[in-house]
């Protein structure tokens, strides 16, 4: 279903700039991320694997880096 910001800094006690910057650093490593924001609600941000994609590994980050 996605998490919001909030959800995500008080999950990971996180201040809520580190947990974008984690975001960006998921975007960076290939992985898809959406952000989907309603009329009146926060941001909520899902990580979306197609299931003919494969998964990055830390293997293949390092190389691609």
């Amino acid at each position: 279903a996605g998490a919001g910001i909030d959800e995500l800094t008080q999950a990971l006690g996180w201040l809520p700039h580190t947990v974008r910057a984690a975001l960006t650093g998921l975007r960076r490593k290939g992985y898809s991320i959406t952000r989907a924001k309603t009329e009146g609600q926060a941001s909520v941000y899902r990580i979306i694997v197609a299931s003919s994609e494969k998964k990055p590994t830390r293997a293949s980050a390092k190389h691609a880096a």
